[in-house]
């Protein structure tokens, strides 16, 4: 893989970062499913043990979760490529919400390559201070 190619997957992953945030915030739950993989996994950061899986399942979680203003902020984002179609990867967030103190967490993430672009395989959220 040469320099460019490894540089090109790294800025897709990172996009998918950032633009999960942005949609979340956004409250647009199907685009936000779009970003994972048919079979992708999520771990909330306020619940890391509990794995949501399928796109089915995920657009569930998200519309059960009771209306509020937020906005997400990503940053530290390292995304390390295994090969041409596997890279993994590494964020901090910080949650804003209408009420309450901010939280603070990361993400762990595993990506794939699809015939429709990089995609989620695994999001794991942590939080890295307890509300």
């Amino acid at each position: 893989m040469s320099p460019v190619e490894r540089q090109a997957i790294e800025w897709e992953c990172a996009r998918l970062i950032a633009l999960y945030a942005n949609l979340n915030d956004a409250h647009r739950w199907e685009d936000v499913v779009a970003l994972y993989h048919p079979d992708g996994m999520m771990t909330r950061p306020t619940a890391p043990e509990a794995e949501i899986r399928g796109h089915e399942a995920i657009l569930a979680a998200f519309r059960a979760r009771p209306p509020r203003t937020t906005r997400h902020f990503c940053s530290n984002v390292v995304i390390d490529v295994e090969d041409a179609e596997h890279a993994r990867g590494e964020s901090a967030i910080l949650l804003f919400t209408g009420s309450g103190a901010p939280l603070v967490g990361s993400f762990h993430d595993r990506f794939v390559a699809t015939e429709r672009g990089w995609r989620f395989l695994e999001r794991r959220g942590s939080l890295t201070f307890q509300p």
